[in-house]
Order: C-alpha cells, then structure tokens, then sequence
C-alpha cells in the first residue's frame, strides 16, 4: 500500500540566511526517484504564526496525508533533531509516534523535548490540534534540520530517509498504544 505523505518546509526570516534548511534537505529529496510512497511538498511555508499553520492544515484537508513530516532550520544544532511535542501556553501535545525505535541507530539524529517557542512550534502544534480535533489517523512529526554542509548533507539526508522509510513501513509499532491494550493510540496530551 503507498503511503500518501506530506512534507512541509520553511523560508526564510533574516536577511543573512540566503536559504533555509529545511527546504534546502526537501530540495534534496525531491529529486530522489526511487521514493516508493506518494510525497506531497509544501515547501517554503511563510515565516508567520498563522499563515505558515493555515496554509499547512488546508493541504492536509486537501490530501488527507498518512503521515505529515514539517521540517525547519535549527541554526544553532548539529544534528536533525525530532521534537517529542509542541508547547502553546501550558497545553502541551505529544506527537502519537514513538520516536525511540523512530531515530533508534542513526548517526546524525536525536529526539528533542524543546521545539523552539518559535514558528517551528506554532506550526507543529497546529497541525498535532488539528489531528486530534478532526480525529484523523494521520502520523505527525516535526524534523528540526541543522544547517547543511558538504561535511554532513548525505548523513543527514541518510537519517531523513530512514525516518520516512521507518514511519511508511513500521507504522504500528512506531504508534504509541494504550498500555496493555491493542486499541489504537489516544492522543497524547498533558
């Protein structure tokens, strides 16, 4: 069965940046033929608080994607980095993937608890809010991507692949369950 996925990237937002990460890793994925599943690119999303969720949600209620991954630029870390939720005032949402046998050996990523307090986070909220209010089966997970160099691109690429390839074909043991239950996942919120 293909898998229809969505991957989203960002612009830019500061004048020294002359691309963005994130939309650099998706350039780079776009032009791999041999992806077996459907991906769906909305890439480039605006910088803006309420732009760069509406536009994401709309794409979504579009195509109804299986899994949606959103990717943006991390600066300041080195490797891709995989956020465990996303934070709006004190409601906190968890993503319903289980991201330890997600990033399980690979070289160049880590889960991270802390999703920016920025547009990065907005964004992932949004969408983890919209899953859970419209109840659909998609998976969600939010990528932070360091920048790329000739030194770490095909690693991080490598890991980005092994992502997709473990959610498209793992996807029941990568769902949080209810403990001791084979019903499907509830939504994680704290």
């Amino acid at each position: 069965m293909t898998n229809k996925i969505l991957l989203t990237s960002f612009n830019t937002w500061l004048s020294h940046q002359k691309s963005n990460s994130s939309d650099d890793l998706l350039a780079k994925i776009s032009r791999i033929q041999s992806l077996p599943d459907s991906l769906t690119y909305l890439r480039k999303l605006p910088v803006d608080f309420q732009e760069a969720p509406n536009l994401a949600i709309a794409q979504i209620n579009q195509i109804q994607p299986d899994i949606i991954i959103c990717c943006g630029m991390a600066e300041s870390r080195q490797k891709l980095t995989v956020e465990s939720c996303a934070c709006c005032d004190t409601d906190i949402l968890k993503t319903k993937v289980n991201l330890e046998p997600l990033v399980a050996d690979l070289c160049t990523t880590e889960i991270s608890h802390e999703a920016g307090k920025y547009v990065c986070e907005a964004l992932y909220y949004a969408v983890l809010k919209h899953i859970r209010n419209a109840q659909l089966p998609a998976k969600c997970i939010f990528v932070h991507v360091p920048i790329l160099t000739l030194e770490n691109s095909d690693k991080i690429v490598g890991d980005f692949l092994s992502i997709v390839n473990r959610l498209t074909i793992n996807h029941s043991q990568l769902t949080t369950k209810r403990a001791g239950t084979g019903a499907p996942p509830l939504p994680q919120i704290n």
